[in-house]
């Protein structure tokens, strides 16, 4: 198991696993998100980061790095994370998320913040377990 960068060879996996994240993922395959994958590629801000196991991906969370002009310092922002069914409570998904810590601090972030789905609260006590906070902000999103 190794836990990396993700990179285009990994995303016909990668979106594999996204079908466990929603089942509308279901349309999705390498050939009509490569050009975001390009766009992801050569934005050097975002981080795929990946539990692989051979050639599969099996655990996952992505990172934006944002630059901000509060505190002088950027925002991590962390979403998209899933680990595959059968892959679960092996500590998998605490990986990824410390990586993408670990990559928000290397680019002086002074914050991380992490949104998850409201009805995911199973999800929500492993994110108080690394130390996230699910009171001090309220998330809202507007969906197009």
């Amino acid at each position: 198991m190794e836990i990396r960068l993700l990179n285009k060879n990994d995303l016909p996996s990668l979106l594999q696993l996204y079908v466990q994240l929603d089942e509308k993922n279901k349309e999705l395959n390498a050939e009509n998100t490569a050009n975001i994958w390009k766009e992801i590629e050569e934005n050097k801000n975002i981080f795929y980061i990946g539990a692989v196991d051979g050639e599969k991906v099996v655990s996952t969370c992505y990172l934006v790095i944002i630059p901000n002009l509060t505190y002088g310092k950027a925002i991590g922002f962390i979403e998209n994370v899933v680990t595959d069914e059968n892959y679960r409570k092996q500590g998998l998904g605490r990986k990824v998320i410390n990586r993408a810590l670990q990559i928000a601090k290397e680019h002086n972030c002074y914050k991380a913040i992490l949104q998850s789905g409201i009805a995911r609260t199973q999800a929500h006590e492993f994110y108080k377990s690394l130390g996230f906070n699910g009171e001090s902000k309220k998330a809202f999103d507007l969906r197009f």
